[in-house]
């Protein structure tokens, strides 16, 4: 199985409102949690009791496209709130990222690394000492899981920040989004994946959960052409919409009929005769 390192601030591990989109279920995608790989489910990144939508799970969806039959595994690091000091190759969250990495190594290959982060660090000036600080962090990153040459993809902050809700502190964001696009530029193996067109939670600082969808796809695409991605892509829509209305296997649609059943939204009977519906089709 191949796996993917998602490390970052809150929107990589998503607050997108899960109730905007169709969810994505796919037997193919596994997520790490208490040391288990567990089928995927949103949210994947559970750094808060509000975690939602974030970019990973359309860039694995669309991954198992590229590659049927084999399955990968997603390593949900990302701290909501956390600064680039937070990331420090000391840090605790640079070690638990790499603690997972390394456990989730043990079972699979880690392919590449997913960096969204720098919200909180628009003010203040801080982005006069953020190049040197994420360019210590990769480094560290790929001496410490022995990964020279994998795909590290950063995502660019959203352009709508410095505008409203807590977004308005950002006020610095263009700065930081300068660093993130030179360091991709001009780190090997380092690719760049941007923020054109998508919008915001009314909160103004979070990614909606659509605007992740297209989000996950861009990574993917920088990831997978090993190329920056510094447009909106033209499949977005179509491929969200086709997503929507992909038929799931047995597999899954007993993983979504066990979820309601746990969540209290079908009573035994009515799971049991799900379950026997299911197991009885083809």
């Amino acid at each position: 199985m191949k796996s993917i390192l998602l490390i970052g601030q809150s929107n990589m591990a998503g607050r997108g409102f899960i109730e905007e989109v169709s969810p994505i279920y796919n037997e193919h995608i596994y997520m790490l949690r208490n040391g288990r790989w567990q089928m995927m489910a949103e949210p994947l990144n559970f750094d808060r009791h509000i975690s939602g939508v974030g970019p990973a799970a359309s860039f694995a969806h669309a991954w198992t496209e590229d590659h049927p039959g084999e399955s990968i595994g997603v390593i949900p690091c990302a701290e909501g709130g956390s600064s680039i000091d937070d990331w420090a190759i000391d840090g605790l969250l640079t070690r638990h990222a790499i603690s997972e990495a390394k456990f989730a190594m043990e079972s699979s290959e880690l392919i590449g690394i997913l960096w969204h982060q720098g919200e909180s660090d628009s003010y203040g000036e801080r982005y006069k000492m953020y190049e040197d600080k994420l360019l210590s962090l990769l480094k560290h990153l790929r001496i410490e899981l022995n990964a020279p040459d994998i795909p590290i993809i950063i995502g660019e902050l959203g352009h709508y920040l410095g505008e409203v809700g807590f977004g308005k502190s950002a006020v610095e964001y263009k700065h930081i989004n300068k660093i993130l696009s030179k360091v991709a530029h001009t780190e090997k193996d380092t690719y760049f994946a941007t923020s054109k067109g998508l919008t915001a939670n009314p909160d103004g600082i979070h990614i909606d959960a659509m605007s992740q969808r297209k989000f996950g796809l861009r990574y993917y695409e920088a990831f997978s052409k090993q190329r920056h991605v510094l447009d909106v892509l033209d499949l977005e829509h179509e491929w969200i919409e086709k997503a929507a209305k992909r038929e799931l296997t047995k597999n899954e649609r007993i993983f979504v009929q066990s979820t309601k059943f746990a969540l209290g939204q079908l009573s035994f009977e009515e799971f049991s005769i799900n379950i026997s519906t299911i197991n009885e089709s083809k």
